[in-house]
């Protein structure tokens, strides 16, 4: 086992998740942005419901983790990420590697001066952007990939993407997070993984609803599909390369959050196929949905684009315009779609 320390910041399920994977072949720092929170953890060696393996230790001070650790993942919710890297950015140096875990996207439209009806690419930013607008680090990557933080805790056999431009950045986060049960791949298309994970929280959504209202199988696999199709052609207007969709990170991804209740996506669809509101659902759940904010960032982004994709665009009126769930899926089985796959 390694002496040098690799630092985990984020102790909610995914975080606490990952620290322990690392764990096995790493000593591990893992932040608490809270410091009752952090005391509580180390004294009870128990974060987000997981026990601790006896080598992480968790701290408060980010300060901590930089002086310690080379390599950092970033595992929080996208709301709080750039406000983490302004607090992070004057403890880093060009020598630390970053590889987030976050499924999410950045919308910063104060900085730019812009509006809700100007939206574009340069508003819209992935974690591995936020991470280089906001600190002196270069090597950056990516983690995603189809991780269910319930199921790496109880250390079934998973895989996951690490994604860099950096091959350097691809095999450190192999050797940190390989093993016996945990397979780690590699992918130089940072920005298309990243989208990957973010893009496939909008279909878990929809998959949600379709299972909370006993759509059946059949209709699972067309809105996985059409999901799929939709997440290609916007990946591909953000940035991002076909390949990666139907990889891993990808398809791979979409498949275990659209059909698992231990997904958070799919469950705040199931919530509303039950009738509750948006608000109800967001009080009821414990961790952030990251869907919910990415549809609304990408329907600000596809109506200032012209572009309208049509799962995101009807999942946005459900949530913010209360249009019922059973309406929604009506009108998506009613809208006209001759062409299976045209991308190709």
């Amino acid at each position: 086992m390694s002496d040098q320390k690799v630092g985990v910041i984020g102790a909610g399920s995914f975080g606490t998740a990952v620290a322990n994977i690392l764990s096995k072949n790493s000593n591990v720092l893992l932040y608490a942005r809270k410091p009752e929170v952090a005391t509580a953890i180390n004294e009870t060696r128990q974060s987000a419901n997981q026990k601790l393996a006896n080598n992480i230790t968790v701290t408060n001070s980010l300060e901590e983790i930089a002086k310690n650790c080379n390599v950092i993942f970033p595992v929080i919710p996208s709301a709080n990420f750039r406000e983490l890297m302004t607090q992070l950015a004057p403890h880093l140096h060009p020598y630390h590697t970053l590889i987030h875990g976050t499924k999410g996207l950045d919308l910063n439209l104060s900085s730019h001066g812009a509006d809700a009806a100007d939206v574009s690419r340069e508003h819209v930013k992935t974690m591995s952007e936020v991470i280089k607008e906001e600190s002196v680090v270069v090597k950056v990557g990516c983690m995603a990939g189809p991780n269910i933080s319930a199921e790496l805790a109880a250390n079934q056999p998973a895989a996951t993407v690490i994604a860099s431009p950096f091959n350097e950045v691809i095999a450190e986060g192999k050797r940190l997070l390989r093993s016996e049960n945990f397979q780690v791949y590699g992918n130089d298309d940072l920005k298309g993984v990243e989208l990957c994970g973010v893009l496939k929280n909008i279909i878990a959504i929809a998959a949600g609803i379709s299972s909370g209202l006993d759509l059946g199988q059949n209709a699972k696999g067309l809105l996985i599909s059409r999901g799929l199709v939709e997440m290609i052609y916007l990946g591909q207007a953000l940035g991002g390369e076909i390949s990666s969709f139907i990889g891993l990170a990808g398809i791979g991804d979409l498949v275990t959050t659209a059909t698992s209740t231990s997904s958070r996506n799919f469950s705040c669809g199931y919530k509303l196929a039950e009738g509750k509101t948006l608000d109800q659902v967001m009080s009821e759940m414990d961790e952030t949905a990251e869907g919910i904010n990415t549809i609304k960032i990408i329907k600000l982004l596809a109506d200032s684009q012209g572009i309208k994709p049509l799962i995101t665009d009807t999942l946005y009126k459900v949530l913010y315009e209360d249009m019922p769930a059973r309406m929604a899926v009506n009108y998506l089985m009613r809208y006209p779609g001759n062409i299976d796959i045209d991308f190709l």
